[in-house]
């Protein structure tokens, strides 16, 4: 798993790149359209520069709004392939839904994924929460019970990648014969596995199955808190989680000029009817301890649906926290995020394909003199 979890301090992964919009519901010209030659081409400037993993987002239908985004997107185990063998050393998440994939088919997709890329498959498990995506498959989202599908989902997955001999499994939930699958993944005990999880009920699903918890950060208040309740929880099930965040850079040679331009595309051209779609949507399906207001993550979920476009850039996905300025500013508020004990977090941007080689060039050199990454050429070598 060294692709992974190599020796650099903080880590990074490209989120959203399949999709058009990314993570940006913003109207403004320049979006992310999700073009497959231009998802190449970010993919292989991503490998070149020694970024961790691709993150994508499994999507079946768009937000709505004048942009509509999400509205194209490719599927995510097919593009990982095909991604794998176009790259060198980046991870390549998979991003799959308990409800719509079986285990089994996890399991030998991940499988000829980590083969095809010599080790380098990472499976994102999400249960979902926009009940429209659901009823395009004729499946109804179950959101009080997704968390126990869900748990459940996993430990036929892993019992699979165990390599044992062929079991059946029967349930309220599931209920398959003949489980088996072969050939096991390269990357052993298995590929890591990631659970992009916001609430108290979903972090508590991600501390029993996830090498990797990937939350949202709405302040260093609440990544604190996020971050020592995770780790207390995974101790609970004799497990360690690692924690990331969700950031959205906008960096220019100026502090001035990115907040003028996250002004342009955040504020003045944001995707009004796309949000309210999305809130009202994530509300539908809210988990028993957003409602409670259990954590601080919860309670932050809550103030970010009541409103979000009321929010100091509307035009940013409810749960991405901007880091804006010049190169030396966002190095800074990353070295604050990553004295928490934050693992690493997402690389998202309006345009990646225009905004990336300018944090390449200027923000990861700046990384490597405070410590907070390594050289390119030492860890190519690692």
């Amino acid at each position: 798993m060294v692709q992974f979890f190599g020796s650099n301090r903080f880590k990074f992964g490209v989120f959203g790149l399949n999709c058009a919009g990314g993570m940006t519901p913003s109207r403004a010209p320049d979006r992310w359209r999700a073009d497959w030659k231009d998802i190449v081409e970010v993919a292989q400037m991503a490998d070149e520069a020694g970024i961790e993993f691709l993150l994508p987002i499994a999507k079946w239908r768009g937000l709505g709004g004048e942009a509509n985004m999400w509205g194209r997107s490719f599927e995510t185990f097919t593009q990982a392939a095909a991604l794998g063998v176009l790259t060198k050393r980046t991870g390549v998440f998979v991003t799959a839904h308990v409800s719509l994939v079986t285990p089994a088919f996890a399991a030998k997709a991940i499988a000829t994924i980590d083969h095809a890329t010599g080790g380098r498959a990472g499976l994102n498990i999400v249960c979902g929460w926009n009940p429209d995506e659901f009823k395009l498959h004729g499946i109804a989202l179950d959101g009080e019970h997704r968390y126990s599908r869900g748990l459940e989902w996993f430990k036929i997955y892993d019992k699979l990648l165990d390599g044992g001999p062929e079991f059946d499994w029967k349930s309220d939930i599931f209920d398959m014969r003949g489980l088996s699958t072969d050939p096991l993944p390269v990357q052993q005990p298995r590929p890591p596995v990631m659970s992009a999880a916001q609430s108290g009920d979903g972090q508590m699903f991600a501390a029993q199955v996830a090498d990797i918890l990937f939350t949202a950060m709405h302040s260093f208040e609440q990544v604190d808190d996020t971050l020592k309740r995770a780790q207390a929880s995974a101790e609970t099930f004799n497990r360690r989680c690692d924690v990331y965040v969700t950031t959205q850079l906008v960096c220019r040679p100026t502090r001035k000029e990115a907040e003028e331009y996250v002004n342009y595309y955040a504020v003045e051209m944001a995707d009004p009817d796309a949000l309210e779609y999305f809130a009202r949507q994530k509300a539908s399906t809210a988990s028993t301890s957003t409602k409670k207001g259990d954590t601080a993550a919860d309670r932050a979920v809550v103030a970010k649906l009541s409103g979000p476009q009321k929010h100091r850039f509307p035009g940013m996905f409810p749960s991405m926290y901007p880091i804006i300025g010049s190169p030396d500013d966002i190095v800074s508020e990353i070295e604050k995020i990553a004295a928490l004990g934050v693992a690493g977090s997402t690389l998202v941007f309006l345009n990646y394909r225009d905004e990336l080689p300018y944090f390449i060039q200027e923000v990861l050199p700046r990384m490597e003199k405070a410590g907070l990454r390594m050289p390119q050429e030492l860890t190519a070598r690692q």
